[in-house]
């Protein structure tokens, strides 16, 4: 294998440069903020985390982890989400904490990829968990606040599809019974949003023509509340009915949220992690075809830590929001350019700290004879202008004789 060049980088990471990490850090700030609204505390755990717990535990499929050995020769996994690793948490430092318990995150993830358009194998993710409550409350909360959380981020036009994991698992254990088989390629078809193969899977199966209608009609079921009467038309399978009242509950409380103009209820959706046991939702903006938050109730994955609760929670695609947003989701610096001669180094310096205490960036520089500077702006006042490639909204000059010239801030 040669060796990298100098300047390469592995494939699936990037570079961000101060404009993008504005960026990144405006819908970080503005997404926490919204969270703390909601009662979300914001939790930091490691980077690395032991393969044979959160590794194991962990959504992510072997095969895509990042594993490493620490001197000892033991396994270590670079996180791959923050919903294993939260568990683990929620088990041990925070077992004594009373239920339910909402936390929230920002943090890089990392997951091994192919050599495909469009992925990553380090990202940022913005969520929450909420641990502790199994009710259909709690379901359509994290709901409300994954749509408040994207219009914190600046994202305006999107829809967040939501479905459940247990109608399609009564249905096809209805329909198919004792057929794992034939129901995993069935599900993969959904998971995969593969409906033409869906199709073309129920034509090869040994079916009854009201049974292959029956799991051909799962495809019409995308709408809004009128789909959960629909649902319980299609099933009579007691998981299936009970998860699609389940869905109205939640359908009902999005409706006094006020947020169901950017619900739909999408009964194909599966959720890509096979931890999900109840409701899943994505959400995908108008302009971007990746969806820009997932989540879902996850009951059983806290028993693997020895503490059993239920979960539910969702995470943003923060990467992908920024890549969404280009220049929209840059906020305007306020940034002050002080110039001095060797005389006025001092008022200068004591003015650009009185400025940066008062929350206004200041960059300082010594001109053998700031004039040209001055003339070159002079006629500009408050307005932005550039000085060798960077934008400033205000210019002081300082000469040993106090402030001449450009707006004085």
């Amino acid at each position: 294998m040669s060796k990298p060049k100098v300047f390469e980088k592995p494939i699936g990471v990037k570079d961000y440069l101060p404009g993008a990490v504005a960026k990144l850090r405006h819908i970080e700030r503005q997404v926490l903020a919204c969270m703390q609204g909601w009662g979300y505390e914001q939790i930091i755990t490691p980077t690395m985390e032991y393969y044979d717990t959160v590794g194991v535990a962990s959504s992510t499929s072997d095969q895509k982890l990042f594993k490493l050995l620490n001197n000892r020769g033991t396994t270590l996994v670079l996180r791959s989400d923050m919903t294993a690793p939260i568990a683990r948490v929620v088990s041990s430092l925070l077992k004594q904490a009373d239920f339910p318990q909402r936390l929230s995150y920002h943090s890089n993830v990392f997951r091994a990829i192919e050599e495909e358009a469009g992925r990553e194998a380090e990202f940022f993710q913005t969520g929450v968990e909420l641990v502790g409550d199994s009710s259909a409350e709690a379901d359509a909360e994290v709901v409300a606040l994954a749509i408040a959380s994207l219009k914190a981020a600046g994202v305006e036009r999107f829809k967040i599809a939501i479905g459940h994991v247990g109608f399609l698992n009564g249905l096809m254990e209805e329909s198919l019974p004792g057929r794992k088989d034939a129901q995993e390629q069935l599900k993969s078809c959904l998971l995969g949003r593969d409906f033409v193969g869906y199709r073309e899977q129920l034509r090869m199966l040994s079916l009854d023509e009201s049974v292959k209608n029956e799991l051909e009609g799962v495809l019409r079921l995308r709408g809004g509340q009128e789909i959960c009467d629909q649902a319980l038309q299609l099933s009579v399978d007691d998981q299936a009915r009970k998860s699609i009242r389940h869905l109205c509950e939640i359908w009902d409380v999005l409706k006094a949220y006020g947020v169901c103009e950017h619900v739909l209820i999408d009964l194909t959706m599966i959720g890509d992690f096979s931890y999900y046991t109840g409701m899943t939702f994505e959400g995908y903006a108008a302009d971007l075809g990746f969806p820009v938050v997932s989540g879902g109730r996850y009951d059983n994955l806290l028993a693997q830590f020895g503490r059993p609760a239920p979960a539910t929670g969702f995470a943003l695609k923060t990467t992908r929001i920024l890549e969404l947003l280009g220049d929209k989701g840059e906020s305007e610096t306020e940034r002050t350019l002080i110039v001095y001669d060797t005389q006025g180094r001092g008022e200068a310096l004591v003015k650009a700290q009185e400025l940066r205490a008062q929350g206004i960036s200041v960059v300082t520089e010594r001109l053998d004879d700031g004039s040209s500077l001055l003339d070159a702006v002079k006629n500009k006042g408050e307005e932005p202008f550039t000085y060798k490639g960077i934008s400033y909204t205000a210019l002081q000059s300082f000469n040993g004789n106090g402030i001449k010239g450009g707006s004085a801030t």
